[in-house]
């Protein structure tokens, strides 16, 4: 028996090293150090300090594919310290000209538009994890994947996501008057008639690409619903708590998207026909409502500019109005104050879901330029909402200080009506940032 044990070890020795050196051969492992910094808003001096180490790793055998990204962080967020280990990309799956099967954590983007894209509604996002970089708020989902092509052109994918995840709003950093109070999320049971199913169509064509898509779940893009009103009668002067939880709504997506080059130009365009249930009784769900974006790409003298329109409209709406007091009773005051909060919690949501009037309309403008051989970029966004007078800017300055060294340096800067969104958050995320990342 030992015999035959050393000479399989020695039959199967060759085999096992010429494994490893395929896999070596096809394996991809990099990964990144970062220190970032960003401070001074009105609420923090430091918001958000953290230091970052990230691994990936990638293997696409003739068959096979695996992709994995780990992320180690630790730093100082808003007010409290923190260590956590974060799993982004991590799936494996089958590949062939033809078919691929994936599954595990998978980050999704659909749309062809940048920055705001109506059918992209499949990854959430941490809109309170400040860097340098927007992408970074992707967050990944579990989900199971399938991707067929037809021809070199035309391929399906299609997704199923059995749990659902929330993008993350942090409105309880936010000073809403003292008695909002923003308690734990709740999410959908765990069930397949809870689950996500998402498809989309696309068309990579020799002069232009487009796709139509589809979404049946649960928005990742979450409002807030009214769990009740706490009132310490024992307390000298009682005033109410007000308790709010983040709440998910379920609907339907009908997208379609295109980009279209012409000569220098290139013409981009997006839109969703959002489809739901309920929102003209509950507080958290948003009315059905068509979303779309129109967007012109050009490079003038060396400078990348890209311009966006970006609308929404809502056919179903109906204007809401504040409660007036019906008297001094105690049972009226009560009644008045009911409504009172009902009113402004609606009024909250809809300003999440940008239905504050029939129709919103806003603009974007991004511009882009390399200097130095490449080596140092400026970059700058602006945002003005017409309909909410809701103002973003956001400039950038990027150096590639060596080949694997770089270096950012930029701002927030949000502004808004009183009672606005941006006026809400600007005093808690506007700032500066400073980054230095270092690749291997």
């Amino acid at each position: 028996m030992k015999k035959f044990a050393i000479a399989a070890l020695l039959l199967l020795t060759p085999l096992l090293m010429n494994a490893q050196e395929n896999f070596r051969e096809r394996a991809e492992f990099s990964g990144y150090v970062r220190g970032s910094f960003q401070g001074f808003s009105k609420n923090y001096d430091l918001s958000n300090v953290f230091a970052q180490f990230a691994l990936k790793g990638k293997y696409s055998g003739k068959h096979t594919i695996f992709n994995a990204e780990v992320w180690f962080l630790g730093g100082h967020h808003f007010g409290e310290f923190y260590n956590r280990l974060e799993i982004m990309d991590a799936y494996a799956g089958y590949v062939s000209d033809k078919f691929d099967f994936l599954a595990g954590n998978q980050i999704v983007k659909w749309g062809r538009t940048d920055g705001f894209s109506p059918t992209d509604n499949i990854s959430p996002r941490d809109y309170f994890f400040l860097t340098s970089d927007i992408d970074d708020q992707l967050r990944a989902n579990l989900m199971a994947r399938i991707k067929y092509r037809f021809n070199p052109y035309i391929d399906l994918d299609i997704i199923a996501i059995p749990f659902y995840k929330q993008s993350n709003y942090r409105f309880d950093l936010f000073d809403m008057g003292g008695m909002a109070k923003f308690g734990e999320e709740t999410n959908p049971e765990f069930s397949f008639s809870n689950a996500t199913l998402a498809g989309r169509l696309n068309f990579e064509l020799p002069g232009a690409g487009f796709s139509l898509s589809y979404f049946r779940g649960f928005d990742p893009y979450h409002g807030f619903n009214l769990k009740g009103i706490e009132l310490d009668i024992n307390a000298p002067n009682p005033m109410p708590t007000i308790n709010y939880s983040s709440t998910p709504y379920r609907k339907q997506t009908i997208g379609a998207d295109f980009a279209i080059p012409s000569g220098s130009w290139i013409f981009r365009g997006e839109a969703a026909w959002n489809i739901t249930k309920g929102g003209d009784d509950s507080l958290f769900i948003p009315l059905p409502s068509l979303a779309y974006v129109a967007a012109v790409e050009k490079e003038f003298w060396g400078v990348m500019g890209i311009f966006q329109y970006i609308g929404r409209y809502t056919p179903s709406y109906k204007p809401i109005f504040e409660p007036q007091p019906a008297g001094t009773d105690p049972d009226q005051m009560l009644l008045y104050m009911g409504e009172m909060v009902e009113y402004q919690t609606r009024l909250f949501n809809r300003k999440i879901f940008g239905q504050q009037k029939r129709s919103n309309h806003a603009f974007a403008l991004t511009a882009r330029r390399s200097f130095a051989y490449d080596t140092i970029t400026a970059e700058l966004t602006a945002y003005y909402n017409i309909t909410s007078k809701e103002f973003l800017l956001r400039p950038k300055l990027s150096w590639t200080i060596a080949d694997n060294l770089s270096m950012a340096i930029g701002g927030h800067i949000m502004t808004g009506e009183k009672e606005s969104l941006y006026d809400y958050s600007g005093p808690v995320m506007n700032g500066l940032f400073l980054e230095l990342k270092a690749s291997f």
